[in-house]
């Protein structure tokens, strides 16, 4: 195992190209997309607005280029971002001892 970040998004679906882009231009590719999310927040809940939830992990150094990235996409249309650490267990070992 070994420590990563975990990258937690909650945006609205319009906006997944540019937080996608932002994500790859600060060379991390690995994530997951949750799309048609409910959410409820300050304004409370919005059934017009399809929700996605996007979480990815990278190296502890990556994080902070990732996220000046993403802070202005937020900024601009909403959205929440949470950074915490999180441990990676490698499944291919698991795989190799099949």
């Amino acid at each position: 195992m070994h420590t990563v970040k975990r990258i937690e998004i909650i945006s609205d679906s319009i906006e997944l190209p540019r937080i996608i882009r932002s994500l790859k231009d600060s060379n991390i590719d690995r994530y997951t997309i949750f799309r048609n999310v409910e959410t409820s927040g300050i304004s409370g809940t919005d059934d017009a607005i399809e929700m996605a939830f996007i979480v990815a992990f990278c190296p502890p150094e990556q994080v902070k280029t990732a996220i000046e990235k993403i802070r202005p996409i937020l900024n601009r249309f909403g959205g929440s971002c949470y950074v915490s650490d999180a441990m990676e267990v490698r499944s291919t070992n698991c795989v190799a001892s099949l």
